[in-house]
This record gives C-alpha cells, structure tokens and sequence, in this order.
C-alpha cells in the first residue's frame, strides 16, 4: 500500500446506515428471543 493511496474507510452515510443496520439486527434479535419465550410460556 502506498502512502498516496486513499483510505479504506467508507464514506461517511454509509458508516452511519452500517451503524443502524447493526442496532436493527440487535433489536430483532432481543425482540425475537422475547417472542419465543412469550409462546414457550403458555
């Protein structure tokens, strides 16, 4: 890699949609394991 290489690090929008996609699949999950202990319950 050469110094005038550009950085690898993606642009910033894309940071911040990565950044949501990740807390969304997060959510799904505690919601989905919430879910199934809720029917396992009854």
């Amino acid at each position: 890699m050469l110094w005038s290489d550009p950085p690898d690090e993606p642009p910033e929008e894309l940071r911040d949609v990565q950044a949501k996609l990740r807390r969304m699949g997060i959510v799904l999950a505690v919601v989905a394991v919430v879910m199934m202990l809720l029917l396992t319950g009854r």
